[in-house]
């Protein structure tokens, strides 16, 4: 008999009083257009409330240090078990984050060298680039050195006087400045590519030694020497302003010592079967498998297999074209969750709860199968199996599928179908009429006169390729994960047209302080309105500035320190969570106030404003399926999706630009792609021409042009398969081809 998860009376954001039932041990996907209320559902009633009653069976000290979760705005939930959420957040890290580390891969890789690796040196901390053991000297493990450029710091066909120092802090700081000046040792009026190598030695080097300036004794040194202490060797991090200023004078460049590969030169000496550490975290996934199962040491099997298991699995899982030395902060948000996955198989819990965010974002058709037998396996262990999913492969083995609707926003929060895929066909609800239709090939494509020139790269996996895009045209770029289509985008294209617009999924604007109103330019229009009908000022009407509540600083809550206990937010007693002020509450603009304005969705503003600069820009937001968020909802909350749309319609009236959209599919239901296809062709049609990144199959075979980059992922990557027509790709060799055919 058939056990199920039971949400009553489900209402947090826009869910209608939501009664659903989740069969328990099976796999459920939730669809429904972006913004009906999935999420809701599935991560902010399934998800937090399994995690709060978790986080409840600790002691209070424990909880302190754990997540803190709302309770949710429902009657009741019955039969809930622990759940683990495996979302498409990218895993970020810093500059010491690898594959390798953040998979527990690396602790054993150390274990088969510290234990078996010739000459033997020591523990294995020696072969972490963490440690000090290990590092490198030269670049601390971090594989790379960062140095002063220094043509654009200085430039020598002028003298001192002359403006020779480029970097403006030093240049435009009289004080730096007149140490170079006044210290006796130049001819302030010589060109620097006439010093001599002992005056370019002092000029730039030099250290620790006296100078007389005015009748005072000062300590001298080079203008390299000074920057590299102040910058490049100080200790704690710099500001985001600062950090920004010092790259523009400086490149990074391979370490010169270690050549890249991070640890020490004793610990790069030591081999197994005739390689270093190194040399099998660069190695891709797939070949580094084969290369462990060829090591013959009897006494090592142990960790080889472990190795081996905990390897195979990102195989599976359709990383083979990676590399353990691969940094995470340069994962993509699919790779993200699929390395995420890898930690939960060698797991033998039963009965708990695995929630996915749309886990198939970033694969390629092809390799949507081995996802779905990654579900398989959790669920046949005994699992519940959660999946918020648009791509109908995914759909498709769903033992049960649950469509949230009817549309988004205010119009969404209902449950408009429950049951089998099957039934799912048969029922006239939205995913069920776009899982019927296909798409055909674009027959009538734009003609292709003039092209955009990138210039050949071997970066990465690429083979000296190019790209070049047909001008004024709608151009896909396809291929398997780890092809090389963003690397050919960025090193080839972006490198010879750097004026181009990238709108990828990168958060818009993360503090809690930002919105749509302000992203889209809009919030300057309104305060003056505000002002204008109440002969006040402006300023008045940002939370931010004068017209915040004086309590909660304008956040609409107060943050609350309970000693060892968790902190605790609560909406602010003084504006009750509207963040203004009392006095600025008052205030009506077209009989409405500041907070009622906010809370407007982007469809109802297009009858309240009046303005054409904001109907403007509001309509773009409608354009792109925005219309049901507010004017107010912090941009922190978007999800990636949201976030590039609303990027593209800060660009949506501009003219003879060049896009490159990255995966716009993402997170769109199959009935928001027409509209996504109106929204590009639109750009197109202004005179713009569009690149995008894309493997969502209706999608290409709706553009004017196609690139292919293949033929597979990684090592097997990085040539151009095909290029042309999409009517022709079927006829090609290429894997996208095979798929469209």
């Amino acid at each position: 008999m058939t056990e199920y998860v039971v949400i009553n009376g489900a209402r947090e954001n826009n869910l209608k009083n939501v009664s659903v039932s989740i069969p328990k041990r099976k796999i459920t996907v939730f669809t429904g257009v972006s913004g009906s209320g999935k999420s809701s559902i599935v991560f902010e009633t399934i998800a937090n409330e399994s995690q709060r009653q978790l986080n409840e069976t600790f002691s209070a000290f424990v909880q302190n240090f754990l997540p803190k979760y709302q309770q949710p705005d429902v009657d009741s939930i019955e039969n809930l078990a622990t759940s683990v959420v495996i979302n498409q957040k990218r895993l970020g890290g810093n500059s010491r984050s690898t594959l390798g580390t953040i998979t527990d891969i690396n602790p054993l890789l150390r274990v088969l060298f510290s234990r078996f690796g010739q000459p033997s040196i020591g523990t294995a901390n020696y072969f972490s680039f963490n440690d000090q053991a290990g590092m490198c000297p030269k670049c601390q493990g971090i594989g790379k050195t960062v140095q002063i450029n220094e043509e654009k710091f200085l430039d020598r066909s002028r003298s001192l006087n002359d403006g020779a120092v480029q970097f403006s802090v030093f240049k435009n700081t009289e004080w730096y400045m007149k140490g170079y000046l006044d210290s006796g040792l130049f001819d302030n009026d010589k060109k620097i590519e006439a010093y001599t190598e002992e005056e370019l030695e002092n000029l730039l080097y030099a250290k620790d030694f006296k100078i007389q300036v005015d009748g005072y004794n000062l300590s001298y040194e080079g203008l390299f020497t000074k920057f590299n202490r102040l910058y490049l060797q100080k200790e704690g991090e710099l500001t985001a302003r600062t950090q920004k200023l010092i790259e523009e004078y400086t490149v990074e460049a391979c370490c010169p010592l270690c050549k890249g590969k991070r640890l020490s030169q004793e610990s790069l000496a030591v081999k197994v079967a005739g390689h270093s550490i190194a040399d099998l975290m660069a190695m891709e996934v797939t070949k580094l498998m084969e290369t462990l199962k060829m090591i013959q040491l009897r006494e090592a099997q142990p960790v080889l297999n472990n190795l081996q298991e905990k390897i195979g699995h990102l195989v599976e899982i359709g990383l083979g074209y990676l590399s353990l030395d691969r940094a995470t902060t340069t994962l993509s948000g699919g790779e993200s969750q699929r390395v995420k996955m890898v930690k939960h198989l060698n797991n033998s819990l039963v009965d708990l709860i695995y929630i996915f965010d749309e886990p198939s974002i970033g694969l390629h058709p092809r390799d949507v199968h081995r996802l779905n037998e990654l579900l398989f396996k959790l669920r046949d262990k005994g699992n519940t199996v959660i999946v918020i999913e648009h791509d109908p492969d995914v759909i498709k083995i769903a033992d049960h599928v649950i469509e949230v609707g009817p549309h988004a926003g205010k119009h969404g929060g209902e449950i408009m179908f429950e049951g089998s895929y099957t039934a799912l066909l048969e029922s006239e609800t939205l995913t069920g009429k776009y899982l019927k239709n296909q798409t055909k090939l674009k027959q009538a494509v734009r003609p292709v006169e003039e092209f955009y020139q990138g210039r050949p790269s071997s970066l990465h996996n690429l083979k000296e390729t190019a790209l070049r895009v047909p001008k004024q045209t709608l151009t896909m770029i396809t291929g398997v994960a780890g092809s090389g289509k963003s690397t050919l985008v960025k090193d080839s294209f972006l490198a010879s047209y750097p004026e181009t617009i990238i709108i990828d999924q990168a958060a818009a604007q993360t503090n809690s302080r930002s919105n749509p109103a302000t992203y889209i330019g809009i919030m300057d229009t309104i305060r003056k309105g505000f002002g204008k009908a109440n002969n006040v000022s402006a300023s008045l009407f940002s939370y931010n500035s004068k017209g915040g509540c004086e309590k909660c600083k304008g956040q609409g809550y107060i943050e609350m320190n309970l000693a060892f206990m968790d902190a605790v937010k609560t909406e602010c007693d003084v504006c009750q969570g509207k963040r203004f002020k009392q006095e600025v509450l008052d205030y009506r603009f077209q009989e409405k106030s500041i907070t009622e304005v906010l809370n407007l969705t982007v469809e109802e503003a297009l009858d309240f404003f009046k303005e054409p600069v904001v109907l403007k820009k509001l309509r773009a937001m409608e354009q792109v399926g925005l219309g049901y968020l507010t004017l107010g909802q912090p941009t922190s909350t978007l999800s990636g999706g949201e976030c590039q749309r609303m990027k593209l319609a800060s660009e949506f009236y501009k003219k003879g630009s060049i896009y490159v959209l990255d995966e716009p599919s993402t997170g769109l239901h199959l009935s928001d792609i027409d509209h996504l296809m109106e929204i590009m062709d639109h750009l197109v049609d202004q005179g713009n021409t569009v690149v995008v990144i894309e493997h969502h199959i209706d999608l290409i075979k709706q553009g004017d042009w196609i690139v292919d980059i293949g033929p597979d992922g990684g090592n097997q990557g990085g040539q151009i398969m095909f290029e042309g027509q999409p009517a022709d790709i079927q006829f090609s060799e290429s894997i996208t081809g095979r798929f469209i055919k």
